[in-house]
C-alpha cells in the first residue's frame, strides 16, 4: 500500500461523514468524496498535502455543490449548498475528540438495525469491503451489498441526521461501536483477502479506537473487555506466522516471541472485568485469551476453563460460531470424537475454520480420507496466503488410508 493509498483510506470515510452532515444526502457524500479521491491522485503526484483531509474536505464540497446545483435539488437545500464559504461557528465535537471515533459513534445511530449500523459503518469508516463485511457476518457479499444500499436509502428517506453524538446518544450506540472496532480488528488479525496474511494498519487502528474509548468510558467493563482481547491477540503477532509466511497455530507458537508488556496490559484489564463482575461478549473472550497467555507452554493450557467460558458465552450469545470454539476446547478433555458429534451439524457452511476443525479432529481420528476432503474444502474456502499454506501443509501430511 503506498502512503497515497494509506491517506485515502484513512481520509475517505470522515469526509463522506462529514458531507453526509452538511448535505443530509449519504449518496451525494459517497459521489464526491470519491470524485475527490480522483482529483487528488491526479494532482498530488508522489505526495499528499500538509492537510490532505482539508484539501479532500473542500473538493469534495465543491463536487457535492456541483451535483445539487445540476440536479437542482430542494430549494433550501440548494440555497444553503451555495455557501461555499461558512462563517458559523464550527459544530461542537460533543464529548469525543478524536475525529474517526466520533464518526463511528454518529454512523451507529439506533434508527438502524443492529446489524445493518454496524455493517453500513465499516463500510464508510473501517476500511473494509462489502466483500469484507460479508464475511464478516457470513451473508454473501450480494446480500451484504443489498442490506448496505437499503441502510442508505432509509438514512435519505427517513432523513436520519448526522448528528455530533451527545453524552446521551453514547450509551445507545455502544454496543454496535464495539461490535464495529471488533470486527475492524478481525479482519486485520487474520485478512480475508489479499497478498499478506495481516492487516497491521486495521489492527493498529482497532487498538488506538479501544484505548480512546477505554479513556472516554473507564467505568464500562465491555469496553475493557474488548481492549483486552485485541491487546492480549495483538500480542501473539511476532508468533503467529513463520518466515515464509505460513501460519502457526496457537499450540505450536513460540511463546518466548510473545509481546510480555501487551499480556501484562491485558490481564489487568481481564482483573479489571473480574472486579465488576458482570460478564459480557467481550469480558468473557478476553477471559479465554486470558487463559491461553497465562499457560506458559500449550500443554499447560486449563481446557476446562476455556470451555467453561465458552459455555457461559454460549449461554449469552448463542452461536454456531462460539458452539465451534467451545468445542474446540471440548476436544482436549473429552476427545475428538465428543467434538466431532457437536460440531458436524452446525449451520457454518462456507466458513473455513469450520471445515479446518473437522479436519483436524478426523486427522486425530485417524480417518484420513475424510480429513484430507475437509482440509480441501478449508482451503477452498479462505483466501488467506498464511492460513492457505498452514491447511495445505497439514493436507499434505495427513496419512493415506
Amino acid at each position: 500500500m503506498t502512503d497515497l493509498d494509506a491517506v485515502f483510506k484513512h481520509e475517505y470515510g470522515k469526509v463522506v461523514a462529514s458531507l453526509a452532515r452538511r448535505f443530509g444526502d449519504l449518496d451525494i457524500a459517497e459521489e464526491a468524496a470519491s470524485e475527490a479521491l480522483v482529483a487528488a491522485a491526479e494532482r498530488w503526484g508522489s505526495g499528499a498535502p500538509p492537510n490532505p483531509g482539508g484539501w479532500l474536505t473542500t473538493t469534495a464540497t465543491r463536487k457535492a455543490i456541483d451535483r445539487i446545483r445540476r440536479e437542482s435539488l430542494r430549494d433550501a437545500k440548494h440555497l444553503d449548498a451555495l455557501m461555499i464559504v461558512d462563517d458559523t461557528p464550527a459544530d461542537p465535537s460533543g464529548p469525543i475528540e478524536d475525529d474517526r471515533l466520533r464518526l463511528i459513534f454518529t454512523c451507529c445511530h439506533p434508527a438502524l438495525a443492529a446489524d445493518t449500523r454496524v455493517a453500513l459503518t465499516l463500510r464508510l469508516l473501517g476500511g473494509l469491503t462489502v466483500a469484507d463485511i460479508a464475511r464478516a457476518f457470513f451473508v454473501p457479499e450480494t446480500t451484504m451489498a443489498q442490506r448496505i444500499t437499503r441502510a442508505k436509502a432509509k438514512i435519505k428517506q427517513a432523513r436520519i441526521p448526522y448528528r455530533v453524538p451527545t453524552d446521551d446518544d453514547l450509551a445507545p450506540r455502544l454496543r454496535a461501536v464495539l461490535a464495529v472496532v471488533y470486527l475492524i480488528f478481525n479482519e486485520g488479525y487474520l485478512a480475508g483477502a489479499g497478498d499478506e496474511p495481516v492487516r497491521s494498519d486495521l489492527t493498529a487502528e482497532a487498538i488506538r479506537l479501544g484505548r480512546l474509548l477505554h479513556a472516554l468510558l473507564p467505568d464500562e467493563a465491555e469496553v475493557s473487555g474488548l481492549l483486552a482481547v485485541m491487546l492480549l491477540s495483538e500480542a501473539r503477532l511476532a508468533s503467529r506466522f513463520a518466515e515464509d509466511g505460513e501460519l502457526v497455530p496457537l499450540p505450536e507458537q513460540d511463546r518466548a516471541g510473545w509481546d510480555r508488556a501487551l499480556i501484562a496490559e491485558g490481564h489487568s484489564l481481564v482483573r479489571e472485568c473480574l472486579r465488576v463482575n458482570r460478564p459480557g461478549r467481550y469480558q468473557l473472550l478476553a477471559a479465554i485469551n486470558a487463559v491461553h497467555t497465562d499457560a506458559p507452554d500449550a500443554a499447560s493450557t486449563d481446557w476446562s476453563q476455556i470451555a467453561a467460558l465458552y459455555g457461559q458465552l454460549y449461554a449469552l450469545e448463542p452461536t454456531a460460531l462460539v458452539a465451534l470454539n467451545r468445542a474446540v476446547a471440548i476436544a482436549e478433555i473429552d476427545g475428538p470424537a465428543v467434538a466431532l458429534a457437536l460440531i458436524e451439524n452446525l449451520p457454518l457452511e462456507g466458513y473455513h475454520a469450520w471445515y479446518a476443525t473437522q479436519a483436524d479432529l478426523l486427522r486425530r481420528l485417524g480417518r484420513s480420507a475424510q480429513a484430507r476432503a475437509a482440509y480441501d474444502l478449508a482451503i477452498a474456502a479462505t483466501a488467506n496466503p498464511g492460513e492457505r499454506a498452514y491447511l495445505q501443509r497439514r493436507r499434505g501430511s495427513t496419512a493415506h488410508g
